[in-house]
């Protein structure tokens, strides 16, 4: 075999082996970051919900969420925006301060006919009175919502 025959086939050989390994790298990078693939089970959003009247407010109607229990516990936000954004960022109305939390959790969303809480695609859950929502689920004073290792209710 001549020596231009064989520096060939070794610069083919170097050229294969760094596919190989880029083609591994970009493997790598899929299964650490993940691509963002749409789910048609998951549940579609709640519509962003027109801004409250200004008229009366209805006696015995929530008006805030209230920490009840956790590190938090009496931190409060108001009913009033319509809509209530829970997690750790700083885009949040509640931010809570756990590990367990993620950074938009799930929203409260003010309707017509009452409260509405959705879990965002959170990692760890919502929780209302003790089961797990995967759907945009209708909440009342009487009910506890659970968020990582923070417990709050509406109040009036």
């Amino acid at each position: 075999m001549s020596e231009i025959t064989l520096t060939i086939i070794k610069v083919l050989y170097l050229a294969l082996l760094w596919l190989f390994i880029l083609s591994a790298v970009s493997v790598i990078r899929s299964d650490l970051f993940g691509r963002t693939v749409p789910n048609p089970d998951q549940p579609r959003p709640l519509e962003e919900p027109p801004p409250p009247k200004k008229g009366k407010r209805r006696r015995g109607a929530p008006h805030k969420v209230v920490i009840s229990q956790g590190a938090q516990a009496g931190t409060s936000a108001g009913l009033d925006g319509g809509v209530v954004m829970i997690g750790r960022g700083a885009d949040c109305q509640l931010i809570l301060d756990d590990d367990y939390v993620s950074t938009r959790h799930a929203r409260i969303a003010a309707v017509e006919d009452g409260h509405y809480i959705e879990d965002l695609g959170s990692t760890n859950g919502t929780y209302v009175n003790g089961q797990r929502i995967t759907a945009p689920t209708m909440i009342t004073l009487a009910d506890t919502v659970r968020i990582g290792k923070t417990i709050m209710k509406l109040e009036p």
